[in-house]
C-alpha cells in the first residue's frame, strides 16, 4: 500500500535498514572472531550464545538469546548468557540498550557495526530501526572539538510513529 512518506534507499552517506538490524556480510561473525583473537575462553555454550548474537538480524534481550542458543544447543544456561553479555560489554563488544523502554524495562543487545547509528523508534508498533548519517558522525566530531575530548560511546534514540502506524491512527499526527 503506497503510502504519504517518502521512502529512502539504502546511500552512502544515509542507511536505514529494513528490519531492525544493520547487519551485513562485513559485521556478522565479528564476535566469535574478536573474542577468539583476544585469546578470552571460548566454552562450546560461549561459541553458541556468540554464533545467536552475530547471526541476529534485530535487537536481543537475554530471554530471546536464551531461546536461540537453546534451539542450537540445548545445554545452554540463562547463567552462562549473563555471564557472556556480561564479559562482552566489559570487553567493549556490544551495547546494551534500553530502546526507550517500549517494552519494559528489557535491555537488548547488539555487536558494534562499523559505524555509530541512531535507534528510531515507532512508539505505537514497537519498531525498531537504526540510522546511519554522517550528519551524526559529523556532531559527534564537533562534540570532540568542541570539549576536546575523543568520543568513544555514542547512544541516540529517537521516538515516534511510523508511516503504517500513523496511515492506520489518525489521530497520532500532531500540528
Amino acid at each position: 500500500m503506497p503510502s504519504s512518506v517518502p521512502r529512502r534507499t539504502s546511500a552512502v552517506s544515509h542507511r536505514a535498514s529494513t528490519g531492525e538490524r544493520i547487519n551485513t556480510a562485513e559485521t556478522t561473525g565479528r564476535l566469535q572472531k574478536t573474542v577468539a583473537d583476544r585469546g578470552l575462553r571460548m566454552t562450546r555454550q560461549r561459541r553458541v550464545i556468540l554464533q545467536v548474537m552475530d547471526d541476529a538480524e534485530q535487537h536481543l534481550d537475554v530471554d530471546q538469546i536464551l531461546e536461540r542458543a537453546r534451539k542450537i544447543d540445548s545445554d545452554v544456561h540463562l547463567v552462562t548468557v549473563y555471564r557472556t553479555i556480561d564479559l562482552l560489554k566489559k570487553q567493549g563488544l556490544i551495547d546494551e540498550l534500553d530502546l526507550l523502554h517500549l517494552r519494559g524495562d528489557r535491555h537488548y543487545y547488539e555487536s558494534h557495526g562499523p559505524r555509530d547509528h541512531i535507534h528510531v523508534a515507532c512508539l505505537r508498533c514497537g519498531k525498531v530501526r537504526e540510522f546511519e548519517s554522517r550528519l551524526y558522525e559529523q556532531l559527534k566530531e564537533q562534540i570532540a572539538r568542541d570539549f576536546g575530548m575523543q568520543v568513544t560511546v555514542s547512544r541516540t534514540e529517537v521516538g515516534g510513529y511510523c508511516a503504517e502506524c500513523l496511515a492506520l491512527d489518525a489521530s497520532l499526527r500532531s500540528s
